[in-house]
């Protein structure tokens, strides 16, 4: 069993905490790990290493950090097999689902190198004569990084690989439920000889070592992915000191399916989107609007595809389409609120309880719900499992109308073959992001952003990237 130890100014160094956290496997329930509980000490440490680095770090040219990140790459496809392993056991991520993210992980390193020759100022036009006004792009300080559970090695890139590039130095805080790729990673990279402080890694609570990180003067900005819940504790501890902060959060997406829809493509792609990784994805489709006259037939066609769904172990050889939910919290979670639907009048046409196959392990049964309500919590509060509550909707509007009804503002979807339609309802939905005739999942140049409680600022692409730097104007007059 790995013994994992805070990674500080270039180090493994031992908690300041004597006390630890076990990581389990969710499929098998044992213990694969333990990591550091953490405390305030060890968070000011990591804090104080990367102000340290930080001057010498923003003073590389670019293009020599953008080196380090394609190392960073290597290292990753080096050890793609053994890191998705290790993922997959963690989380209970299928195992062809953990090596994509494995991949895309290193791509994403790689991606953000290609900023090092563009990240770019201004000239503007002055109204004096003699005078020029420079807009520069500077690096924000030490940023903070504060991960989840569900893509927890993708989105250590999103935050490091963005925060490096720009000049800032890093503190990462991984989710303690699955820290242990995050932890072998770092112990590969040593070999690259990243200097020392520029990236750090404490493990820990929220609550003790994500407010003390959120809280401190030296931090410059911070950058968490994560619940509603966890986004206001951030912007809480934040506030005293103006930190900026940069968040996405919970979603509730919808995906409305109209008439002249391709049906089976709507139905490839919501189940496909409902069940990626058990349902534990925060953009991906949580509720179904379905117009009235293919409301039977969609039902008809996605109930098939549900019953088809196949539940195993991650590691199963049978390429199964997903596996069990990350810890017993999340199980009982899920549980409850379908429990919950059914009480509210919710009709159960596929699954709509813990797989019974399993003796251990957090697994539950791909489920479809129907005779929805909107004002139901199973269509308001955010599910993150493998459930799926369909409604019909009468005319277009009325769906828009429905689909913006939710504190989230995420992702959303529209299915429809109609031009007009899908252009009016890109316009009206109140979204971040939204995909037509298509599953929901974003693209790493593009920018992963929310509306509303989904959170502020965002990730990837060029304006990812620039999250992480301010602006200096220079007035320059001469003679």
């Amino acid at each position: 069993m790995q013994q994992f130890e805070q990674y500080i100014n270039g180090k493994f160094v031992k908690s300041t905490s004597s006390e630890v956290t076990e990581v389990l496997n969710p499929c098998t329930e044992e213990v694969l790990s333990t990591i550091p509980h953490g405390s305030v000490e060890d968070a000011n440490n990591a804090l104080d290493a990367a102000q340290n680095a930080h001057h010498a770090w923003k003073s590389l040219p670019a293009i020599q950090r953008a080196n380090y990140l394609n190392k960073m790459a290597d290292v990753i496809r080096e050890n793609r097999i053994f890191l998705a392993k290790t993922l997959a056991s963690e989380q209970a991520k299928v195992i062809g689902l953990a090596q994509v993210e494995i991949d895309v992980t290193a791509d994403y390193f790689d991606y953000y190198s290609g900023f090092a020759r563009r990240i770019e100022g201004e000239i503007i036009q002055s109204d004096r004569s003699k005078e020029h006004i420079f807009l520069h792009k500077a690096p924000i300080g030490v940023a903070v990084g504060i991960l989840p559970w569900n893509w927890p090695f993708f989105v250590m890139a999103r935050k490091v690989a963005a925060s490096l590039i720009t000049g800032n130095t890093c503190v990462i805080k991984p989710s303690c439920i699955a820290p242990n790729t995050i932890m072998e990673w770092v112990k590969m990279i040593q070999k690259i000889e990243l200097p020392a402080g520029v990236l750090n890694i404490v493990c820990g609570s929220g609550p003790i070592v994500g407010n003390a990180l959120s809280k401190s003067p030296t931090t410059g900005i911070i950058s968490l992915t994560g619940s509603v819940f966890a986004g206001q504790k951030v912007m809480e501890a934040a506030s005293a000191n103006i930190t900026k902060v940069s968040l996405e959060l919970g979603g509730k997406a919808p995906a409305i399916v109209c008439a002249d829809a391709n049906l089976e493509l709507a139905v490839n792609a919501i189940v496909t989107s409902r069940i990626t990784y058990s349902g534990q994805i925060c953009n991906c489709a949580e509720r179904v609007y379905v117009e009235e006259s293919i409301h039977d037939q969609f039902l008809e066609m996605v109930t098939a595809k549900m019953k088809a769904v196949t539940v195993e172990d991650a590691f199963s050889d049978n390429n199964p389409d997903m596996s069990a939910l990350v810890s017993k919290d999340q199980l009982d979670k899920v549980s409850e609120m379908v429990e919950f639907a059914k009480k509210e009048g919710a009709e159960v046409l596929v699954g709509g309880s813990r797989s019974p196959q399993f003796n251990k392990g957090y697994f539950y049964q791909p489920t479809l719900l129907t005779n929805i309500k909107q004002d139901m919590q199973i269509m308001q509060e955010e599910v993150f499992g493998p459930v799926l509550p369909v409604m019909k909707f009468g005319t277009l509007d009325e769906a828009i109308a429905l689909a913006n009804d939710s504190e989230f503002g995420l992702t959303s979807s529209i299915f429809s073959e109609n031009f007009n339609k899908v252009m009016h309802a890109a316009e009206e939905l109140q979204y971040g992001e939204t995909y037509i005739n298509r599953e929901h999942f974003e693209a790493i140049q593009g920018f992963h952003a929310g509306w509303k409680k989904s959170g502020l600022g965002g990730a990837d692409g060029k304006h990812g990237m620039e999250e992480y730097l301010q602006t200096k104007v220079v007035y320059a007059q001469y003679r």
